[in-house]
């Protein structure tokens, strides 16, 4: 059964005003599942949102979860005719949220076809990156739920981005898909997007009970101290149950540990893109 999406913002109508400071647009990717990358984006997404930094979720992400996150569990392939027709993104292809100033920019099915159809385009790996600029100044944040693979999807995410988020699970082999991720963040760079950094690497499902989590916790921040996040996301219900009733956690329960936790990292994240503007200046 379809359920009408949230309210479109009017037509003409600026979303926000964003000249302040450069957008900054992320990728939160992981080619594995299960890792906590859609939670990442959903609630980071909401946390900058509240700490009044304007910000668009761009969901990539052809099972929608991003978008379904917010109760539109329907929405027009506005993302799928963008990306592969070049249209443009126009007001009634955005949708507010419960949050002032986070606007979410839907997925649906129809990308699964967009990951097929890319690849005969011309310039394959920058569709995305089209699409997302002249949205530009009406944020401070942009950032893109990427599927769990490597396909011309997260291959677009990651040419329309400036820095890459890596959600990674708290668990041996954890590290491993880090290691290919890197490099294939490494090729981009080589190729398509030299300008692409990793923004930082964030431990997610945490639990401080177990020596594994502990074990590649220290292992993340020896050899890689200064991409890794300083916090942790925990296993936490919360976080689990929040989707379901079309909430991001801040809005579901903001006194529990998830919801804390992606406050903290939203501190954490702005506090860092603050230091690298400063850095470049």
């Amino acid at each position: 059964m379809e359920t009408t999406p949230g309210k479109t913002i009017s037509p003409g109508v600026p979303v926000t005003d964003a000249s302040e400071a450069p957008c900054t647009v992320v990728a939160v990717v992981n080619q594995k599942g299960g890792v906590g990358k859609t939670t990442t984006a959903v609630n980071l997404a909401a946390c900058l949102a509240v700490a009044d930094q304007p910000t668009l979720l761009v969901d990539m992400d052809p099972q929608s979860n991003a978008t379904s996150n917010f109760g539109l569990f329907s929405s027009p392939s506005s993302l799928y005719r963008a990306l592969v027709l070049g249209e443009s993104i126009d007001d009634e292809s955005l949708y507010n949220t419960d949050i002032k100033g986070l606007i979410v920019l839907p997925s649906s099915i129809d990308l699964a076809g967009a990951e097929v159809e890319i690849a005969d385009l011309p310039q394959r790996e920058s569709r995305l990156q089209n699409v997302i600029e002249p949205l530009r100044s009406r944020f401070r944040y942009i950032l893109i739920d990427c599927p769990p693979s490597l396909g011309f999807l997260t291959l677009n995410g990651l040419r329309a981005a400036d820095e890459v988020l890596i959600p990674i699970q708290a668990e041996y082999f954890a590290l491993e898909g880090l290691a290919r991720l890197m490099k294939t963040v490494d090729r981009i760079r080589g190729s398509v997007h030299p300008g692409l950094r990793i923004g930082g690497i964030l431990l997610t499902m945490f639990d401080s009970r177990t020596n594994l989590s502990r074990q590649v916790s220290e292992d993340l921040r020896s050899h890689l101290p200064e991409l890794t996040y300083r916090v942790v996301i925990p296993r936490n219900v919360r976080l689990a149950e929040a989707p379901s009733h079309g909430k991001p956690v801040i809005t579901y329960d903001i006194s529990s540990p998830g919801a804390q936790a992606y406050l903290a990292l939203a501190g954490e994240f702005i506090t860092r893109s603050k230091e690298r503007m400063r850095n470049r200046t």
